[in-house]
């Protein structure tokens, strides 16, 4: 990595990870973000991302089945 190289912060590497659920990205974005999230950050946020998606759709099918 070189010495100009930003990384992004937290909240960068979660706006890329619900970016990557919905599908949706403009290429320099895209590339940005290749650029400047580090690959553990990215893992953890879309790991949490996808269980408060679950818990999500558990909650709504137990309310909706109530």
């Amino acid at each position: 990595m070189s010495g100009n190289t930003r990384r992004a912060g937290f909240v960068s590497t979660v706006k890329a990870v619900l970016w990557s659920f919905i599908g949706i990205r403009k290429r320099k974005d895209y590339q940005d973000d290749a650029t400047s999230l580090d690959p553990k950050a990215v893992v953890v946020a879309g790991v949490l991302a996808g269980l408060v998606f679950v818990l999500t759709i558990v909650a709504v099918v137990n309310w909706v089945v109530s």
